[in-house]
């Protein structure tokens, strides 16, 4: 058995923690669940007492008491769980949405860099199904555990009162019964609940291979044996919760059992003091109440098997969100905050900078330094790998430097990453679109920009007449950017970073798989858009157009 430290158990607290509601959101629907509960015990005891007691036929003064009880508590149970579901839902899914933003802002630091070696179906499993499973804490571990406490504790305190005998015998089943259920839950169920995380991830990560790789699978014969691939993943995910499911039909029959046996301990217990130390109305209600008690307790082995799943749903969100960074990783220092620039200082001025990524041995860029205004280009130029694209990565700040690196004066470290970012806009050589339409597309820059304002940006990177032919702003794109070509998807990243008004626009191979000629003239019209008042920085291997007048950086 792998026992776990308590350093090992920070991570999972952490990921936990951001899954609970405040107090005040999560408190009403804990009281309400046990005025739920109580409803149910409380309805099944005066029921019995009703119907025993009617059949003495008493005056019916005597029932009415318990007439409008019956019914209080029948209307109860029911608005009492609506209520308490409306509460409690709406604090954990509430709390679900700042928990997925959480999450993703903690995933933003480690790309690129930090979490590739985990699979693209591992951290979208992690991001989407684990984080979504994290839910069941507040809704199915916590509050089941608080609620059927409560209700068990003061049903047992209100049959002590009836009969002392009948309280220590329904405490023993229940323990000798809850331990039951917990350990062949833990027995037959155990490994499944954590598994289960991983089942899910194997299922996405094939289904994820299948629609990104279908040309390849379908150009080398192989889309059968993905096929098959993705019928294995299913497979052992069907297995892993049927298992889940027969062990808690188990634990459920075990429990079922309990409060049989309960009862019949307690007919016999009680039988000898039967019209003497109780009266026979007591008698039936104290009989039948285990049943309630056992139906409210046994939300106990249902909320150990939702923290196992839990737990495992935790431990893997905190692999990819809690482990330390690598030191090629920038982090934000606590203190960080925004200095004031320097007069006339350049917009970038770099000096000796020395870039290195994650697990590296040695740097992939060295000795670097320029420095860049306003309004002017710089020509970045080198064989392939020889760090281009590491530098670009490291002047948007998704790795760490060493040496000088100044924005307007400021050392770069001395800044927030996110003010790094606001001042510097990287178009990647293989821009990312969005499957919506070109107005979403370019809204992720700027979500305020107005349609003429999204139009203008399109007129200057010279889209405007291709985006009005095909029916102006909403027009798709297609997944992945599959209804545009490679130059109208780099003139679409560069109209994102027009509308982010980025002082500084570095442009990574934005000429990459076009032939000469047109490479020519889409680098010319391309620097061409971009305001007289922005600086560039151009990453490429191929030669400029004539006319084009830059600084050129040798890597």
């Amino acid at each position: 058995m792998i026992r776990r430290t308590a350093a090992s158990e920070t991570p999972r607290r952490a990921v936990l923690a951001r899954a609970m509601p405040a107090p005040r959101r999560r408190t009403p629907g804990t009281l309400l669940g046990v005025l739920a509960d109580a409803c149910v015990v409380g309805l099944l005891g005066l029921s019995m007492w009703l119907i025993v007691r009617a059949g003495e036929q008493p005056p019916i003064l005597h029932l009415t008491f318990a007439i409008v009880g019956v019914r209080a508590l029948a209307i109860g149970r029911a608005a009492f769980r609506y209520t308490e579901r409306l509460f409690s839902h709406d604090a954990a899914l509430t709390q679900l949405a700042t928990l997925r933003a959480q999450t993703f802002d903690a995933l933003v630091p480690r790309v690129p860099g930090a979490i590739e070696s985990h699979r693209r179906g591992e951290v979208l499993a992690a991001f989407v199904d684990d984080v979504d499973q994290l839910q069941d804490e507040p809704l199915r571990v916590r509050q089941p555990l608080m609620v059927s406490g409560v209700v068990v504790l003061l049903s047992l305190l209100f049959i002590a009162f009836v009969s002392p005998v009948a309280a220590l015998i329904l405490c023993a089943v229940l323990l000798i019964a809850g331990a039951l259920a917990a350990y062949l839950g833990e027995r037959f169920a155990g490994a499944d609940d954590r598994e289960l995380s991983a089942a899910r991830a194997g299922l996405v990560d094939a289904l994820l291979e299948r629609f990104a790789s279908a040309e390849v699978l379908a150009a080398f014969s192989a889309t059968g044996m993905q096929r098959e691939r993705i019928a294995a993943a299913e497979a052992r995910l069907s297995r892993v919760q049927l298992r889940r499911a027969r062990a808690a039909g188990l634990t459920g029959g075990l429990l079922s059992l309990g409060a049989g046996l309960a009862s019949l301990l307690l007919l016999v217990a009680l039988l000898p003091a039967l019209g003497s130390e109780l009266t026979a109305p007591l008698f039936a209600a104290v009989v039948v109440v285990p049943a309630a008690v056992f139906e409210v307790f046994a939300q106990v082995p249902a909320a150990l098997a939702a923290r196992r799943a839990v737990r495992a749903s935790a431990d893997r969100v905190a692999v990819l969100t809690e482990t330390a960074l690598p030191a090629e990783i920038p982090v934000d220092a606590a203190s960080a905050r925004v200095p004031e620039p320097v007069p006339a200082a350049p917009l970038i001025a770099v000096r000796d900078l020395a870039v290195r990524h994650p697990g590296a041995a040695r740097d992939a860029v060295a000795g670097v330094g320029f420095e860049l205004h306003a309004g002017e280009t710089l020509v970045v130029t080198g064989e392939s790998g020889a760090g281009k694209s590491t530098l670009a990565l490291a002047l948007v700040r998704f790795l760490e430097y060493r040496g000088g690196y100044r924005l307007r004066g400021v050392e770069a470290r001395e800044l927030p990453i996110a003010e790094v970012r606001r001042t510097v806009g990287l178009c990647e050589q293989t821009p990312h679109l969005f499957d919506a339409d070109l107005r979403q597309n370019l809204k992720f820059a700027r979500d305020t920009a107005s349609d003429d304002e999204i139009m203008t940006a399109l007129d200057r990177v010279g889209l405007g007449a291709w985006a009005r032919e095909r029916g102006g702003l909403d027009a798709a794109v297609g997944e992945h950017g599959a209804l545009v070509s490679g130059g109208q998807a780099q003139r679409i990243a560069l109209a994102r970073a027009i509308l982010a008004d980025f002082p500084v626009v570095v442009l990574d191979e934005p000429t990459a798989g076009v032939d000469r000629e047109l490479a020519d003239r889409l680098l010319t019209e391309l620097l061409g858009a971009v305001p007289a008042d922005r600086a560039v920085v151009l990453i490429t291997h191929t030669e400029l157009p004539a006319g084009v007048a830059a600084r050129r950086l040798a890597l």
